[in-house]
């Protein structure tokens, strides 16, 4: 019953599924039933040109789906993301490297402290007073190796 009414319909079939899978798009979105629903509508229009036989559309429908899905992941494919202002945003002691900083405590057996805006930081490094000039040479976890300026 069903198949006699869609094949009654025709090509009208096709073009009112298409319609239907790019509406289901605009209330589930995903970009996955537009490419779907644009198969069905050049399948539909196909059929109306060439006068398909439901099983040819079918068959059509299938391939113009995968054809579409394919070409959609192209397109909607994510471009490259410009570089950002905050390279290190969640490695901050990586933005420390090669920046040149005050002792804030003097280093004593090869520890002492830096501040670093609001921020102190654990340094190692040959012993020095406080107040010494030290360049950030490297990090190892979270404590900033240090060395002359």
């Amino acid at each position: 019953m069903i198949r006699d009414a869609v094949v009654g319909l025709g090509a009208w079939s096709w073009i009112i599924l298409g319609l239907v899978l790019i509406g289901v798009e605009l209330l589930a979105p995903g970009i996955f039933f537009l490419w779907l629903g644009l198969a069905a509508l050049a399948t539909g229009l196909l059929d109306a040109a060439l006068d398909l036989s439901w099983q040819a559309a079918a068959l059509v429908f299938a391939l113009l789906a995968v054809v579409a899905v394919i070409t959609g992941r192209f397109v909607t494919r994510p471009k490259a993301l410009p570089e950002q202002g905050e390279p290190y945003l969640n490695q901050r002691g990586q933005a420390l490297v090669g920046r040149v900083f005050t002792l804030e405590t003097p280093i004593k057996d090869g520890e002492g402290r830096i501040r670093v805006d609001d921020s102190s930081w654990r340094v190692t490094g040959a012993d020095r007073l406080k107040g010494a000039r030290v360049r950030v040479v490297r990090v190892e976890g979270s404590t900033l190796v240090v060395d002359d300026p």
